[in-house]
Parts: structure tokens; sequence; C-alpha cells
């Protein structure tokens, strides 16, 4: 009978190999995650230009914004209320209002001064104020 020569890993090969993995998580790990938190501040940031935008267009066609009891949902569908839109878009201004990227709507509101609302979001924690990721999101900021 003829030997087989067989090849495998040694425990200490795995263990070098596992070790090694381990370092590249450690190191890779938190660079990674810190991205995460910028990507959606910057994707919030788009999509409050994207509606910004909408806006626009609806005051475009109707000579003024939609009001703060209307909202952002005036984008979507023919708002009732005062003031009436006089040429609301039959096709809507967007398809839909986004959430932001943590799950929360954007805040809208109007005083009813020509040119004049306000949009943001209050950040990944939800409430007005923070720090870094947790800061409102303004529409003002962005321009």
């Amino acid at each position: 009978m003829k030997q087989r020569n067989q090849r495998g890993f040694t425990l200490i090969e795995i263990m070098v190999v596992m070790v090694i993995l381990g370092l590249l998580v450690a190191v890779v790990a938190p660079n990674i995650m810190g991205r995460s938190d910028q990507a959606k501040v910057t994707i919030a940031k788009t999509q409050m230009n994207n509606i910004a935008n909408a806006l626009d267009m609806y005051r475009l066609d109707n000579s003024h914004y939609p009001s703060t009891q209307q909202g952002l949902e005036a984008l979507v569908s023919r708002p009732s209320g005062s003031p009436e839109p006089r040429n609301w878009n039959p096709e809507g201004y967007l398809k839909s209002v986004p959430e932001d990227p943590w799950g929360n709507r954007y805040e809208y509101q109007s005083p009813g001064a020509e040119g004049a609302y306000d949009l943001y979001s209050f950040g990944s924690d939800g409430q007005q104020g923070g720090d870094g990721d947790e800061a409102d999101i303004s529409i003002h900021d962005l321009n």
C-alpha cells in the first residue's frame, strides 16, 4: 500500500490567521462604522435639496409655498385649505415625501411670508438640538 501525503493546516497556522483577521477587523471596522453616519447626513442633505426643488416648483406654479398645515404632502397630492393652489400640477411635485435616513419625517414650517419656509431634520437622535450626527440639519445650512 502506498502512503498518501495528507496536507492540512495545523492548529497554530489557523490561530495565526485568526489573529491577523481579528487585527484587521479591529483596525478597519471603526473606520467603516463612522462612515455610515456621515453617509446618512449626506443622504439627508440630498433629500432636503430635492424637497426644496419641489417646493420651488410648487411656488412657481402657485405663487406661494404650501402652508404649514398643508405640509409637504402638498407636493404629493393636491392640498385643501388656505392658501388654495391655483395651478397645482396634476402629476404632483414628488412621488412621495421621503423620511430622513433615521426614519423620521422632515419638519416643514411656512410662516406665510412670501419666499420663506423652514425645512429641517432633527438628525440621528430625532430630537431638536444635538452635536455631531445628532445635530439638526436645516435647509438654510445647505445654501
